[in-house]
């Protein structure tokens, strides 16, 4: 459906509704920025170009529209959709026998199944323009499309409508289809007569239908998605509507989502068949999970990768890491900073690991915390256990070689080796490497000081009993 069509997005304004210091075309939708989807359903068309009119916050929605078919174009003043138009013309001319789709930048619910019957019947008919109508259960707000003697069609905005056009239940959606020649000669054409000084795109329907050009309609069944995201209670709204959207399809190929009510996740992850996701899960960024995994309550993955077989247990929190095949984390873990938890290794409550690559079928099962780190295959840290990576100028690394058994509240005091084999005692601070095979003690010997608590706690006592006699 590519042949000759040029795509105009409309992305100049500020929508000062969302009173935001962020264009509202650039706030996320379930983890893309809204005009970004509108962009990837247009891509879906496999138009020839996009072409995207900016204005307020230009730099900033160039780069979210960046793509090798999309070209941007400058409003310079907000004057009306039809003077956007005219900023992208000379980009227009240059292809004038093609079709030219025109839909504004804030329809995140916009797919292109929507779109093909609109570009079907317009080229079937050879129209100067098609427009997409509706008929939504409430159309007020909306523009009514009124119809005169011979099929002249005009719109009416409903500031402006008579009774009898308010009764009129279909709308424009402000998506329209020209010719690229007809479109260029109306532009001129178009007026500022009116309260607000600007030129509406919307008088181009009377004006080519007024010179007895071929002009209809075509009415999508489809209304939710032609409606605007102008208010960030309709942001949320639209949220939903995606993700319930992504839900379907995931269960579709074999996902087995237990609570939606309760679930996110973003519209770019990937989940394998036969994975299991808990109540209250969230699942966000580019998150890439396996075939038969269990996500448990809770739990939060951010550009996460999860090999086939593993289970993430509740409240855990994986972000920017890998978990390779057959892998257990939780429940209360937090993995991040590029960590890789290699296949059949276990990590359990209340571990943070950063920057870490963690040894096959190696163990570490509670409380402990390993920073910038590389650790070899069988290795088991106990409980308690800390790398100290930091040395208040920059960050060390520790190694700790392959069927290494790491002692609990063992402190590791970067940067130091533990070579294959070794024990290291429990409550040891290993300053200096480890040979292989050995055993590393490293504490303080204890000293008893026997009567010292007895002795402590009389001297206390009499000195409470001083402050209350000074207080009498």
């Amino acid at each position: 459906m590519s042949q000759g069509l040029t795509a105009l997005v409309l992305a100049a304004g500020q929508g000062t509704r969302f009173k935001s210091a962020t264009n509202k075309v650039l706030h996320p939708v379930l983890g893309r920025p809204m005009i970004r989807l509108v962009l990837d359903s247009l891509l879906a068309l496999d138009p020839d170009r996009i072409i995207v009119v900016t204005g307020h916050q230009k730099d900033d929605v160039a780069r979210a529209v960046a793509h090798p078919k999309v070209e941007c174009v400058v409003q310079k003043k907000q004057l009306g959709t039809a003077d956007a138009v005219r900023a992208a013309r000379k980009v227009l001319a240059a292809r004038p026998n093609d079709d030219v789709l025109i839909i504004n930048s804030d329809l995140p619910l916009f797919r292109a199944e929507t779109i093909k019957p609109l570009l079907r019947l317009h080229r079937k008919n050879r129209n100067a323009l098609t427009v997409l109508s509706a008929e939504p259960a409430d159309p007020s707000g909306f523009g009514r499309l009124v119809r005169g003697e011979r099929g002249r069609l005009r719109v009416v905005e409903e500031k402006d409508a008579a009774p009898a056009e308010k009764r009129i239940g279909e709308v424009n959606t402000g998506i329209y289809v020209f010719g690229a020649r007809d479109l260029l000669d109306v532009l001129p054409r178009i007026s500022n007569k009116n309260i607000k000084r600007e030129f509406y795109l919307t008088d181009a329907v009377e004006i080519i239908s007024g010179r007895g050009k071929k002009v209809a309609t075509f009415k999508t069944p489809n209304v939710e998605e032609v409606v605007g995201v102008n208010t960030r209670y309709e942001l949320a709204l639209a949220a939903a509507a995606l993700r319930s959207r992504k839900l379907r399809a995931l269960a579709e190929a074999g996902v087995t989502i237990l609570d939606p009510d309760s679930t996110w996740i973003d519209l770019q992850v990937e989940i394998g068949p036969d994975t299991v996701i808990y109540p209250s899960v969230t699942i966000e960024g580019s998150t890439r999970i396996g075939r038969g995994c269990l996500v448990h309550p809770s739990a939060h993955l951010v550009n996460a990768e999860v090999g086939d077989g593993a289970q993430v247990l509740t409240g855990s929190v994986i972000k920017d890491s890998i978990l390779d095949d057959g892998v257990s984390v939780g429940p209360y873990c937090h993995l991040r900073g590029r960590t890789v938890i290699r296949a059949g290794a276990r990590v359990g409550n209340f571990v943070e690991m950063k920057n870490t690559d963690f040894g096959r079928r190696s163990k570490a099962m509670h409380l402990s915390y390993l920073g910038d780190s590389a650790v070899g295959q069988e290795v088991n840290i106990g409980a308690g256990t800390i790398t100290c990576n930091y040395d208040g100028v920059k960050k060390n690394r520790t190694t700790i070689e392959d069927k290494v058994f790491v002692g609990s509240g063992t402190e590791l005091v970067a940067p130091v080796r533990v070579s294959k084999g070794a024990y290291i005692a429990a409550g040891s601070t290993i300053t200096a490497d480890v040979s292989p095979d050995s055993l590393a003690i490293s504490r303080v010997r204890q000293v008893e000081k026997p009567g010292w608590a007895k002795r402590k706690k009389a001297l206390a006592e009499k000195r409470l009993n001083r402050k209350l006699t000074r207080k009498t």
